[in-house]
């Protein structure tokens, strides 16, 4: 139970930390939002260890699980952020929210090669209507010229796309990384003792891409203002993978990588809240956002559950209940 809330907890603040980046990228850059954001991970995560008593846990720690906790840095930190960043920044954070939801399927295919997890048909129901989800919204736009949004945004689908599929992939597959981090034990304070790793990690190799002449100009032209909206979404994003680092040492791996899916509603509510000018939230994408929605429910509930609250005949539960592969 407190594994599923600490992982709803994380959905929630990782969607006000989109919100927050995307009002900086709007005129900022991408690396100008990466290079507050991934530093900063590291002295929150330590005041963390020290809070939580992690350091003791920390220097414990084998080579290979210090190993696994690096490459979901490199993965999450480096690769799926700035991947999720350029998706939102072209995109908005309502409209590349569905594509992410992909993320719960690479989640759910690493899961059953190296976890041994398998699928139920309400499941793969589940994942179709999680693919549905873009689909609703891409052909909705495929309609029009183009869109735009109210502050005269024009979105670039093709590249938010692709950018968004790539951070599904890092994200998916971050959570098993961390898994394999987390099987020596050490619960709670191995997990945020792992995220430590992980920021240092990444903000190392961040460091070493940043030194490239072009990206240091783009730092020198910082705005204060979109510096602030940076620091913002760098201690919304800390507590969001504390609390899933936390999360992942108390539960599965189906179950965090799910529920921290509803991340998108939570995007949506900020972005309307923060973002309207820089947003479109049209009636297609509140449906896109639903139908994965109704995906991520599929592949989260129980179906004995399900069943209690929907009477099925005994035909399609037997169906339901059937495993793949």
């Amino acid at each position: 139970m407190l594994g599923a809330l600490l992982s709803l907890l994380s959905a929630a603040t990782f969607g006000l930390n989109i919100a927050s980046m995307r009002r900086g990228v709007v005129t900022g850059s991408v690396l100008q939002a990466m290079s507050i954001t991934v530093p900063a991970g590291v002295p929150l995560f330590a005041l963390g260890c020290l809070a939580f008593g992690a350091f003791g846990t920390l220097f414990g720690m084998s080579a290979e699980t210090l190993g696994w906790f690096a490459v979901a840095g490199v993965v999450q930190f480096i690769i799926g952020r700035y991947s999720n960043y350029r998706a939102t920044r072209v995109l908005g954070a309502a409209q590349s929210a569905p594509i992410q939801q992909v993320a719960l399927i690479v989640s759910l295919a690493l899961a059953i090669v190296f976890l041994d997890e398998r699928l139920t048909t309400l499941k793969i129901i589940g994942i179709l209507l999680i693919l549905a989800g873009p689909l609703v919204i891409v052909r909705s736009a495929a309609r029009k010229s183009e869109v735009r949004t109210r502050a005269g945004q024009k979105l670039n689908y093709v590249e938010g796309y692709f950018w968004g599929l790539v951070c599904a992939v890092a994200f998916g597959a971050s959570p098993l990384l961390i898994k394999f981090g987390l099987e020596g034990g050490g619960g709670v304070r191995a997990g945020i003792a792992g995220g430590l790793v992980s920021y240092c990690t990444a903000t190392v190799v961040f460091a070493v891409i940043i030194l490239l002449p072009a990206n240091i100009v783009q730092l020198k032209s910082l705005d204060r203002r979109n510096a602030v909206w940076f620091a913002a979404a760098g201690v919304l994003v800390f507590v969001s993978q504390m609390l899933s680092y936390m999360a992942l040492a108390l539960t599965t791996l189906s179950v965090v990588a799910t529920i921290q899916r509803t991340a998108v509603v939570f995007r949506v509510i900020f972005s309307w809240l923060i973002n309207r000018d820089h947003e479109v939230l049209g009636v297609s994408v509140i449906v896109g956002i639903a139908v994965s929605v109704l995906g991520v429910m599929a592949v989260t509930i129980d179906i004995d559950l399900l069943l209690d609250l929907v009477p099925l005949p005994a035909a399609i539960a037997d169906s339901l209940r059937l495993t793949w592969p």
